[in-house]
């Protein structure tokens, strides 16, 4: 066989092969990376903790876990929504991110009325480039927490 059928042959190998498994690897997807980090908690599902799609980063929503113990902490909504900011922070951190580049945030609260001192916890880690965000109340989260949020972030090329 010449070079180039030989090229081909393999081409077609792989593509039928692909089809076969009903869904690319991740080798198979070129500009996507998952982001994983032992400074966030483990994903305990079949979910990433981040995936950086070109320069575009999507977190998984974060809880208020520590991940050195695994267990939810305590001490109410402020403390809880700075476990959970400095969860998305180390995902942020494995991709080459930081805070400055989140563009969009979602906070998922278990209780509206934490509203107001979830958003002081918050505000800490947006002093001065704020992203756009969503708020909801959800009627229940994860081991007990009371918030969860999840982020985009863009890198400036």
């Amino acid at each position: 066989m010449k070079p180039v059928s030989l090229l081909l042959a393999g081409f077609f190998l792989l593509m039928f092969s692909a089809c076969d498994r009903g869904t690319l690897s991740e080798a198979d997807k070129p500009g996507r990376k998952v982001i994983a980090t032992r400074e966030a908690p483990a994903a305990v599902g079949p979910y990433s903790q981040g995936i950086l799609a070109g320069n575009t980063l999507y977190c998984a929503g974060q809880l208020a876990i520590d991940p050195a113990s695994g267990t939810l902490i305590s001490g109410g909504i402020k403390a809880q929504t700075r476990q959970v900011m400095k969860n998305l922070g180390a995902v942020l951190a494995a991709a080459g991110m930081n805070y400055d580049d989140v563009v969009r945030t979602t906070v998922y609260l278990a209780d509206i009325s934490d509203y107001k001192e979830m958003n002081e916890a918050y505000a800490e880690f947006f002093p001065t480039i704020r992203p756009a965000r969503a708020t909801v109340q959800v009627g229940r989260l994860p081991a007990g927490a009371l918030l969860e949020v999840s982020c985009i972030a863009v890198k400036p090329e």
